[in-house]
């Protein structure tokens, strides 16, 4: 019997009582990592954490296993019974480890990073594992003295993670590679990993027997210097109201952006409720986000609010019930990020559960 799976997400609405749809293409997601694949000589995982980047484990991983992926990484034991729930017969590393449920874990085939002494005590000599080392981010795994000094039996990998690949002339991307070599050069017999998506694009000599890419294969830019490959996601937003504002009004809460003229005003059904972050949004000092509606670029108005937004649509065809692409093939993630001041991960992370979800190409 299978270990319980962690919760899996609300069972989707009628499409016509939502006010936003997220279409998900796992077609695009699976040609990203051959993409990736073929950039390496060494075998290529997929990480499927966090619900496949915010994409649906379900909808992703089958579609990766099918095109010949055999490794995936979750972050916790509770996703890595879910993902053995789909795949009987691949390879699963659980990033953070385990906390308690060793028995659990090792019935389900399960491979921890194990990332300390301790765990490493905890866990039964027999069963598969990966031996993480700390090469100089500070956050998780045995030192390199630990590692090198480690004689017990035989780790199935041998790992570690870049703190800055994704800024490719950073000077510990060389240190960290020279701690990693001092590891390895202790079990030169166990399989490496250490390349994450910006590494597979930017650092050849760290890609060793196994890379591990996640934020390229949804479509981010994953390195300074690189190009994001294809888009998978789209978020569109349903227009409530067009309204008209005249030039001295403002536009939602704070009253943080003034209108400088006439202007259309659609109110789309989405917010920070639906994991668009408020930051986004508008204001007298800082335009807000690109938006794309009917063939147009249009661009976000006053603040983000819990389940609505402002969109400026004047001189641009838009009537009530229309949507608007909020991320998508015509607003990349990344740009839309940028004006949030974070990350594509943190947007495709928080994609919202309360859309009309479509698994369709874009």
């Amino acid at each position: 019997m299978l270990a319980a799976a962690s919760q899996t997400p609300p069972a989707p609405a009628p499409a016509a009582w939502t006010g936003s749809r997220l279409t998900v293409d796992p077609g695009a997601v699976v040609r990203n990592w051959k993409t990736l694949a073929a950039r390496t000589g060494a075998a290529c995982a997929a990480v499927v954490k966090a619900d496949a980047y915010g994409h649906g484990i379900e909808a992703v991983a089958p579609k990766l296993a099918a095109a010949g992926c055999r490794t995936f990484c979750v972050a916790l034991h509770a996703e890595g019974a879910r993902l053995r729930r789909l795949l009987p017969d691949v390879e699963i590393y659980v990033l953070n480890g385990l906390f308690d449920g060793v028995e659990d874990a090792v019935r389900d085939r399960l491979r921890p990073f194990i990332s300390s002494l301790d765990a490493l005590a905890d866990w039964p000599e027999h069963a598969p594992f990966a031996l993480n080392v700390d090469t100089g981010m500070n956050r998780l795994g045995v030192s390199v003295a630990e590692a090198v000094a480690y004689t017990g039996p035989a780790p199935a990998l041998i790992a570690s993670h870049f703190a800055c690949a994704d800024t490719p002339d950073h000077s510990l991307n060389a240190a960290q590679e020279a701690a990693f070599a001092a590891a390895r050069r202790a079990h030169p017999s166990v399989p490496a990993s250490f390349a994450n998506s910006a590494a597979i694009l930017t650092r050849p000599q760290a890609h060793y027997d196994l890379v591990r890419p996640g934020i390229a294969m949804y479509g981010a830019v994953a390195a300074e210097g690189t190009t994001a490959l294809e888009p998978t996601v789209r978020l569109e937003a349903r227009v409530i109201q067009v309204r008209e504002g005249v030039a001295g009004e403002t536009v939602g809460y704070g009253a943080a952006q003034t209108l400088t003229r006439s202007s259309r005003i659609a109110i789309v059904s989405l917010g920070y409720a639906d994991g668009y972050i408020r930051a986004a949004g508008g204001s007298d000092i800082h335009a807000g986000a690109p938006a794309f509606v009917n063939g147009h670029a249009v661009r976000l108005i006053g603040r983000v609010s819990m389940d609505l937004i402002a969109v400026d649509v004047t001189g641009v065809p838009c009537v009530r019930g229309d949507y608007i692409e909020m991320i998508g093939p015509n607003v990349p993630v990344d740009t839309v990020a940028a004006h949030a001041g974070t990350i594509g991960y943190e947007f495709f992370t928080g994609l919202t559960h309360r859309a009309d979800r479509r698994i369709a190409p874009l």
